[in-house]
């Protein structure tokens, strides 16, 4: 057997927190080596809603997802991190010298004297339609996130659901496709400002509001749709004549592997100690969605705070002879390169 790669800490999980994880370790001096299960990192930021703006992020008043993993790419470059893309983390063992040693579906072995769980809430993929068929349609005209607006440009687009990522890919895309959203009830479960505006919108014929319906089945050939029929609750059918689906239907979650690693778990979380992010594993981290304690706030900016904490509490673990010495960036600086 290959012996295993060697590095300071395995990070699984390449999301936003993740990535601002490998720069908060590379300033103590710390290598990193990147498991997430997507073919590219960013997370959900890239899964679900490159496009979508977010708001909540310290000194961008604006700044799209997609450009957020960017910026955070670039700010962990220094450090040189190592990336095991499309791999899940599925064996986590003791070594001999006390770390661990790391295993992926792809028969990648790490070797590390900490590991950081950024797994936001674990691995997910969509929740499907409920109608037959679907497979034959997904990643062709049946899409359960949107990566690029532009390719629906000038489309009938149907799009089902009644939560944010409907209603905001609803009033997006409406711009520039003609849009149908169908939804089981005339209620949505959005921000109430974009629910209102999305009724204005109804209200003025630029998109068109088709409740309360369910899918019933898709018609087309060689994954092109054509039509999506849908009907009410007591059966009333209605042929919707469309080029593309957006089901957004959720997500579902599970923590995989890690619910088998023998770290402490309330309502298919990770607990940690606030202070230092550390499971009831030592020598296990958990940051971001994944983590739980009294009071967590499931921000961004949060996981980016835990990420700190988490890097400083390795610190001892995996340099117990040398003092830590806070610095500022400002003072300090970052390594140049990547």
């Amino acid at each position: 057997m290959t012996p295993p790669q060697k590095t300071d800490v395995v990070i699984i999980g390449a999301g936003p927190v993740g990535l601002f994880a490998i720069f908060q370790l590379g300033m103590l001096g710390f290598r990193c080596q990147v498991i997430d299960t997507l073919d590219a990192i960013g997370g959900q930021c890239i899964a679900l809603y490159p496009e979508k703006p977010i708001y909540d992020i310290p000194g961008y008043p604006k700044i799209d997802a997609a450009e957020l993993i960017r910026q955070l790419e670039e700010q962990a470059a220094p450090f040189a991190p190592i990336f095991h893309l499309g791999q899940q983390a599925t064996g986590l063992t003791r070594t001999e010298s006390g770390g661990w040693l790391v295993e992926t579906s792809a028969g990648t072995r790490i070797e590390a004297g900490a590991v950081v769980i950024a797994a936001g809430a674990g691995a997910f993929g969509p929740n499907r339609p409920p109608i037959p068929g679907v497979e034959a349609y997904e990643g062709k005209s049946l899409h359960y996130m949107v990566t690029r607006r532009e390719q629906f440009r000038g489309k009938r687009v149907v799009i089902a659901g009644g939560g944010d990522s409907a209603v905001d890919w609803a009033l997006s895309l409406s711009e520039i496709a003609k849009v149908m959203v169908v939804h089981r009830r005339g209620k949505f479960r959005a921000a109430y400002e974009n629910v209102c505006r999305l009724e204005q919108l109804h209200a003025e014929g630029v998109l068109e509001l088709v409740v309360p319906y369910q899918l019933q089945g898709l018609e087309g050939s060689n994954g092109q749709i054509e039509a999506v029929n849908v009907a009410t609750l007591d059966g009333t059918p209605r042929r919707l004549e469309a080029d593309a689906l957006l089901a957004f239907f959720g997500l579902s979650m599970n923590l995989g592997p890690i619910a088998d690693w023998g770290v402490a778990l309330e309502r298919h979380m990770v607990t940690v100690d606030p202070a230092t992010c550390v499971t009831s594993v030592p020598g296990i981290f958990a940051i971001g969605d994944i983590n739980t304690y009294p009071g967590k706030l499931k921000l961004i900016l949060t996981g980016f705070a835990e990420a700190a904490q988490a890097a400083h509490a390795i610190h001892p673990i995996l340099r117990p002879d040398q003092a830590l010495h806070f610095e500022y960036s400002t003072t300090r600086g970052v390594p140049a390169g990547g």
